[in-house]
């Protein structure tokens, strides 16, 4: 546990910045927490920040202990809307990496028009929980590399960036996808915790524009709605204008854009 005083400008007590555990930071004020720093690895390999702080002084302060003992580069992300929060990581010398706009999706099929919607002639909708593994970790690799070979799999949302040791099917269970006899040509994931998030539609290059992501989208929507969800979440990145318009046809509209930083 290492500490370090400063002055806090508050109550005129010298304000401490303390070790709490592994990459965990205190800051107290007369044995008061008036602030907190933690940091993690993200199953990417990458470290992100976050600090939760009362006053600007706090925020500085746990947010230069933390940058003189972590390794760099460091991460955080932030609401966009959360003005002063940003410009503390601002004044901390972060800068913008990427912004993703978070959407609330109907699941109503009567709202998203997707009612009616089937995969085209050939193809079937695999339900999640029955994917062969073999060949969802196949479709998976090959969109993968398909997007790193254009735009960048960085322009995907950020919770489906590969893990370092390779492994980018965290969960097969979480995958519905679309099959043809011999292989699968796209894949759809949804993750339901506190409330449904769909982290990912992808297909294989050469499948798309035939009306599978929207036959993958009626599926899982529909699912959800029926097991008594009314809306579900989803990130797109700025930059996927398809993946935006795709969600918007259906209804989905943007509530808010979050920010990761980078220093």
């Amino acid at each position: 546990m290492n500490t370090k005083p400063f002055e806090s400008g508050l109550s005129g007590s010298a304000v401490m910045i303390t070790r709490v555990a592994d990459r965990q930071w205190h800051a107290l004020d007369d044995d008061l927490v008036v602030g907190r720093g933690h940091a993690e690895h993200r199953p990417d390999g990458r470290l992100f920040v976050s600090i939760d702080a009362w006053h600007d002084a706090a925020f500085d302060r746990i947010a230069e202990t933390m940058l003189s003992e972590l390794p760099a580069p460091l991460y955080t992300v932030v609401d966009e809307a959360d003005v002063e929060l940003t410009a503390g990581w601002r004044r901390a010398g972060f800068t913008i990496r990427r912004r993703e706009w978070e959407y609330v999706v109907p699941t109503d099929p009567r709202v998203t028009g997707l009612e009616a919607v089937l995969p085209p002639s050939g193809v079937t909708i695999v339900p999640a929980g029955q994917a062969d593994e073999s060949l969802l970790r196949a479709v998976d690799r090959a969109v993968r590399d398909e997007v790193e070979a254009t735009v960048g799999w960085h322009s995907m949302p950020a919770e489906v960036i590969s893990r370092p040791e390779g492994d980018t099917i965290v969960d097969p269970s979480k995958y519905a996808v679309a099959a043809a006899p011999d292989c699968y040509l796209g894949l759809i994931r949804v993750v339901t915790v506190n409330r449904p998030r769909i982290g990912l539609v992808a297909l294989r290059a050469g499948e798309q524009r035939r009306g599978i992501a929207r036959a993958l989208l009626a599926h899982v929507l529909g699912t959800l709605h029926r097991s008594g969800f009314a809306a579900a979440w989803t990130e797109v990145h700025e930059s996927n204008e398809a993946a935006s318009a795709l969600f918007e046809s259906i209804g989905a509209r943007p509530i808010s854009s979050n920010l990761e930083l980078v220093r």
